[in-house]
């Protein structure tokens, strides 16, 4: 094995919205403790830099999406991906946090050591090889391939002339202005690339082979733009901040538990979004109850004021094939096409697809059930951040670096040098994520189980994690505590 190179208190993985909220909480509470943050591509940001197709922007608002500590002062509720690249990379800045990055840093694998209590990691950087070690490994880089977008084994692709681009691999400029573009693809993406590339010029067909749940939402929060008249900045974004948590858990739990009286009131709002006589039943009306999937935002009903206006089609149908002129459906209409975007969806890997080995055994994913929604069973000093899937990821974030700051001082006042979630047998298992997107149904094989009970039981509902995570109980009976090494 090579010598490691350097040892730091904490790794943190990834420098996304959920690494720079992890570096932020850790050095606030511990200004002693040595860091570094490994990420992969060659600069900060995650999701917000990665992707660059035309409209990018948030599908939650940004009181919410942004970080409890640092307020919001943007005009825009949903605001478009340079705007948030820029709060990312301003808070790294202000706080220094962008001095502990290393670029290029592909985390690779990563071995516990009982014996030694610490964490020792293999990072591919360019093609060499670095050994780093740290007492504490924190995993905050998302749940889904940086390198590789889903898309579907469509027939017919090679006769196709013209681009196919997948949203998640844009490259640079594309000349829309008067060509006829089919976006393929029913999710947040398609919702947010039909109308800016209408604003372009485009000519858009939206292909779905089914309908989503898609709601308008103001892009301003008249609120918040009251409060910010009469109060402080950060008492303005508090205020703006519960509000936008209870009306998205309110509706939330409206969907589940009265989901028929749901799906009228989202019909009833289409009604009056839509055109009369619009075919609401085949192409916004989705066979599955609110919320089981996200809904989708259209800021200021831009979606639906293109379709009013005849420059956005919403087709609903399945691909027999490609063709020399674009699409033939099962149905058997063709879509002309000059350029196909496929907006298919992510390919999930946890953990940035980092082997985890415990004392010379690796660790097998699925055998292991996660502790609080944020550590694994029997794997020692590890945390992850895995955000909402029905509110903003930050939400989760922010709770779940709180703990691990609350974890680690717990820690040092009893002179641990170990935490270990330890499952009981008799804990019944179910799978780590009840949301039924298709990535999320291709990847359930490869994530951690979840339990039938606290502290395994996840819940989506962050209102209930908020008094267990930033003020419960440290020392609970699944978490194994040992001060001594190994024998």
């Amino acid at each position: 094995m090579a010598t490691a190179s350097e040892h730091v208190d904490v790794l943190i993985v990834g420098a996304g919205l959920s690494g720079i909220d992890a570096a932020y909480h850790l050095q606030r509470a511990f200004p002693a403790r040595t860091y570094a943050i490994l990420e992969m591509r060659e600069d900060l940001g995650g999701t917000w830099d990665l992707f660059r197709y035309p409209g990018i922007r948030s599908d939650s608002d940004m009181f919410t999406l942004g970080y409890r500590f640092k307020p919001w002062l943007g005009e825009k509720a949903i605001a478009d991906g340079d705007s948030i690249l820029a709060y990312v990379r301003d808070t790294a800045v202000e706080n220094g946090i962008d001095e502990h990055i290393r670029y290029r840093h592909k985390v690779v694998r990563a071995e516990w050591s009982s014996a030694d209590n610490r964490w020792t990691v293999t990072v591919d950087h360019g093609g060499e090889t670095v050994v780093m070690t740290a007492n504490f490994l924190f995993s905050c880089s998302g749940y889904y391939r940086y390198d590789e977008g889903y898309t579907p084994d469509f027939a017919g692709t090679e006769r196709f002339p013209g681009p196919i681009i997948h949203p998640q691999h844009w490259p640079g400029r594309v000349e829309v202005e008067g060509k006829r573009v089919v976006v393929i693809g029913s999710g947040a993406t398609a919702v947010t690339l039909g109308p800016a590339l209408v604003e372009q010029g485009a000519h858009v067909t939206m292909l779905q082979r089914s309908p989503s749940y898609i709601i308008s939402m103001p892009a301003r929060d008249g609120f918040a733009d009251r409060a910010r008249k009469f109060l402080p900045a950060r008492t303005a974004y508090a205020l703006a901040r519960a509000k936008n948590v209870g009306l998205s858990t309110l509706m939330y739990q409206l969907s589940q538990r009265y989901p028929k009286r749901m799906r009228a009131w989202i019909r009833g709002w289409q009604e009056r979004w839509l055109p009369k006589g619009y075919d609401i039943d085949t192409h916004f009306t989705p066979s599955y109850k609110p919320w089981d999937q996200r809904l989708c935002l259209s800021p200021n009903g831009d979606l639906f004021r293109a379709i009013r206006k005849g420059q956005l089609e919403l087709v609903t149908d399945r691909i027999d094939t490609f063709t020399e002129n674009g699409l033939r459906l099962e149905s058997g209409r063709e879509l002309d096409a000059d350029i196909i975007i496929t907006a298919t969806g992510l390919n999930l890997v946890p953990f940035g697809g980092v082997e985890l080995v415990v004392d010379s055994r690796k660790v097998h994913l699925p055998e292991t059930m996660s502790y609080k929604a944020m550590m694994l069973s029997d794997v020692p000093n590890f945390a992850f951040v895995i955000g909402y899937t029905n509110a903003s990821w930050t939400l989760k974030a922010d709770l779940v670096c709180e703990y691990v700051v609350r974890l680690l001082r717990h820690m040092d006042a009893h002179g641990y040098v170990r935490a270990t979630p330890v499952r009981d047998p008799s804990v019944g298992t179910a799978p780590f994520l009840n949301f039924e997107p298709g990535y999320v149904l291709r990847a359930l094989d490869i994530l951690p189980k979840q339990g039938d009970r606290a502290p395994w039981k996840l819940h989506m509902n962050y209102l209930r994690d908020l008094p267990k995570l930033r003020y419960g109980k440290i020392d609970d009976p699944a978490m194994r505590f040992d001060r001594a090494r190994a024998s």
